[in-house]
């Protein structure tokens, strides 16, 4: 495998591209590859494997088959209304519950109707809900005619998807009283809304210290960093090594510890982590409770839940610290729904923003009072989560607002589905496909991860710097170090065998790691990757034999020679 193309300078400017901007290059050099030599045969040319995209290539079917289902009974019901060619009426709520029920006895063997039975049933013995009032709500939702009312949730749909969060986050130990939803275009707009209105409403300001929880999905690196926040960075690191050259991926108690300091407002938490793929430990869990119970009691939690579903047995902060804990969470990754932009904020009702606008200075309220006034007669009893809906349209639009309708009746239907005994099972499924990508991964890397029960195996990161360490000793690695840049790695995999990861710099891990995504490619894919990562080692051990080998202080040899 021959060198990069790329000089150092250039590999460094690269560098300080975001990794999901950077990922054009790395897909530019494999699809060169792809192409291979002049007057090489069509049938060897290379598959380039993009495992860089976090993109899941599968799909729950059953609650997709549901929803068209219920497409199909809300046009009958549009065409009992109004028929006139392709011209429909709005469904008519009263008596559409019996209507729903005599339909689906018409239609045994339509694609989906048995499950969408299932979920109604489900959701009418659970919620006890008015049922014209529930099949009314799902049927126009699935229409698409009317504008989100209320604008930050549908009201069933809030019970509904509430639901399945306490489920999937909070587990047998739910926190006590109720948490409200703003349904959002998928966990992306929740972060930008959630640090928009933080700002606006005077909870963060320009300049202030805030803390991530490193490595971290790149956007809470890069949103910091922008004119309209400026926000010091403080990095509590996931560094505790399971042994020598093998990444824990844990927080040290110490590193915690620098959330006690109240000069610090907020801190991002992707959990499980994104690109680590392990759940906080429950150690880390029970020192943020205390430190949120006595140095820094008003410290917000922001924690991005998106891959919980995938460890078992997991557990959110917006369980353990609810009243300081913003929920963001995504449909996409579980339900294989990228495209639908499924996602929603939770914010506990007794929570400590809303008392810190409370507290905030009269200047500062009359201030928010003005910008609010339009929607209210008492603007300062505006609860922040209603803020969040106000602010996501700029206030003046706030009429509407709110997450499209057919969306939240999809997300509706997978909610129901997962709270049935075949959303469990398709849950174990997706469970045991990304383990299997992961033993196929190591199998052909040939590569050491710590054992951990919390892993959700959705990603890896390799610290492939601390994986030669491990294998070829401390001057192997010092001899990469010195000779090569961090990004030297993903450059010649894409170059010379069209594979495509994500530097796990980007992330804010360690600079020689990188994240291999294990949800989009096929099984058999991630064996032929660790083969590869696997010779891109020979070939790195290969030129440090031939290297001039470099004298320790002790004058003894710096290398040992080629190793396999």
């Amino acid at each position: 495998m021959p060198e990069s193309s790329f000089s150092r300078a250039e590999t460094r400017a690269l560098a300080r591209l975001s990794p999901f901007e950077l990922k054009d290059t790395f897909i530019r050099l494999a699809q060169e590859a792809q192409a291979g030599e002049p007057g090489q045969k069509e049938t060897t040319v290379r598959a380039m494997l993009n495992a860089g995209r976090g993109n899941p290539n599968w799909t729950a079917t059953g609650p997709r088959e549901a929803f068209h289902a219920l497409g199909y009974f809300a046009l009958d019901e549009s065409r009992r209304v109004w028929t006139a060619d392709n011209l429909g009426g709005m469904p008519e709520k009263r008596g559409i519950g019996e209507r729903f029920d005599s339909w689906v006895r018409r239609h045994p063997q339509l694609p989906g109707v048995e499950l969408l039975t299932a979920c109604v049933q489900y959701a009418l013995a659970r919620w006890a809900f008015d049922k014209d009032g529930f099949v009314h709500e799902l049927a126009d939702a699935v229409t698409g005619d009317n504008y989100p009312e209320p604008g930050r949730m549908l009201t069933h749909a809030e019970h509904i998807v509430r639901g399945y969060l306490g489920f999937e986050m909070f587990g047998p130990r739910p926190p006590k009283g109720d948490m409200s939803l703003f349904a959002t275009e998928g966990g992306t707009a929740a972060m930008c809304y959630v640090f928009d209105s933080l700002v606006e409403n005077g909870i963060l300001r320009k300049g202030d210290k805030i803390a991530l929880m490193t490595p971290v999905f790149a956007p809470y690196v890069e949103i910091p960093e922008l004119d309209a926040y400026e926000f010091e960075v403080v990095e509590v690191r996931a560094s505790l090594s399971a042994e020598t050259g093998v990444r824990q991926w844990h927080h040290p108690r110490e590193e915690v510890a620098k959330l006690a300091d109240p000069a610090v407002r907020l801190v991002c938490v992707v959990n499980p982590g994104n690109p680590p793929s392990l759940a906080l430990d429950d150690r880390v869990a029970e020192q943020i409770r205390e430190i949120v119970a006595t140095a820094n009691p008003r410290l917000l939690i922001v924690t991005d839940d998106v891959y919980g579903t995938f460890v078992p047995g997991f557990r959110s902060l917006a369980a353990d610290v609810p009243r300081n804990t913003l929920l963001v969470y995504s449909y996409s990754k579980h339900f294989g729904c990228t495209g639908w932009r499924l996602g929603v904020i939770g914010l506990h009702d007794d929570n400590v923003v809303d008392e810190m606008i409370a507290d905030l200075p009269q200047e500062r309220k009359d201030h928010l009072a003005r910008r609010y006034r339009a929607l209210t007669p008492e603007p300062e009893k505006l609860r922040f989560i209603d803020r969040l809906v106000a602010d996501s349209r700029s206030v003046a639009l706030r009429h509407t607002a709110g997450l499209s309708l057919p969306q939240q009746a999809m997300m509706v239907l997978f909610s129901l589905f997962d709270l049935l005994e075949e959303g469990q099972a398709y849950k174990e499924q997706v469970r045991e496909v990304v383990r299997r990508r992961l033993d196929l991964l190591l199998e052909g890397a040939r590569m050491k991860i710590a054992d951990d029960d919390r892993r959700a195996g959705y990603y890896v990161e390799l610290d492939l710097l601390a994986e030669a360490e491990r294998v070829h000793g401390k001057a192997f690695a010092d001899f990469l170090e010195r000779t090569y840049e961090p990004l030297d790695p993903v450059l010649r995999l894409a170059a010379q065998t069209s594979v495509v990861l994500l530097p796990g710099g980007g992330f804010d891990g360690p600079e020689w790691s990188v994240r291999i995504s294990l949800a989009n490619l096929d099984d058999m894919d991630y064996l032929k990757i660790g083969h590869h990562l696997r010779e891109l080692f020979r070939e790195y051990v290969a030129e440090w034999t031939r290297s001039p080998s470099p004298r320790s202080p002790a004058g003894e040899a710096g290398h040992p020679g080629a190793a396999g």
